[in-house]
């Protein structure tokens, strides 16, 4: 079953009842996906930028957004305007079909992966994960990759609280790690 299937059909109804909505449209819901890609130590590179664009329009399906420093910095040799890194927002139906990617195919793809950390939570239900190899999704062939650079994943809810974020997400299935003492 498709993930935004699966929540509407289940998931809802059981978000309902563990929290006591009286609504529907109270249940939380994912309002949107970043994900974010920042250029770091090479952006005197422009090669490497074209690359970060090429292999995050390739990851999600869309055209990336170039970020730009709103100031200059002079230790970090950044001038204002220069492009520091890319972004995509993903909504709809992109968004799901990203979420359902990312939980069955590139996390278990992560090395030595025991399961996502719950701190990554804001205090207003929305996770925020950090791939340190791109590698991990299904898209990209490890025999092309010249240089490994990392990725931010923001995924943000309706939720108002971490527990009902948590509780969405791991109903969604994404794979938390479990706790050895309980």
């Amino acid at each position: 079953m498709r993930l935004r299937e699966k929540y509407k059909k289940e998931i809802v109804a059981k978000l309902k009842e563990k929290f006591g909505y009286s609504s529907v449209m109270a249940v939380p819901n994912l309002e949107k996906i970043v994900v974010n890609v920042g250029a770091g130590r090479i952006l005197q590179d422009p090669k490497y930028l074209e690359t970060i664009d090429s292999i995050l329009q390739r990851i999600t399906g869309q055209q990336p957004v170039k970020t730009r420093a709103k100031k200059s910095i002079a230790s970090f040799k950044i001038r204002q305007g220069m492009v520091i890194g890319f972004k995509v927002t993903l909504r709809g139906q992109r968004m799901w079909d990203f979420m359902e990617k990312l939980i069955n195919i590139a996390l278990p793809r992560v090395r030595d992966f025991r399961g996502v950390d719950k701190k990554g939570f804001d205090k207003r239900g929305n996770y925020t994960l950090g791939f340190k190899e791109y590698i991990a999704f299904p898209e990209i062939h490890s025999d092309e990759v010249e240089k490994i650079h990392g990725l931010e994943v923001s995924i943000a809810t309706t939720a108002k609280t971490d527990p009902e974020g948590y509780a969405l997400l791991d109903l969604l299935g994404f794979p938390f790690k479990k706790d050895d003492n309980k």
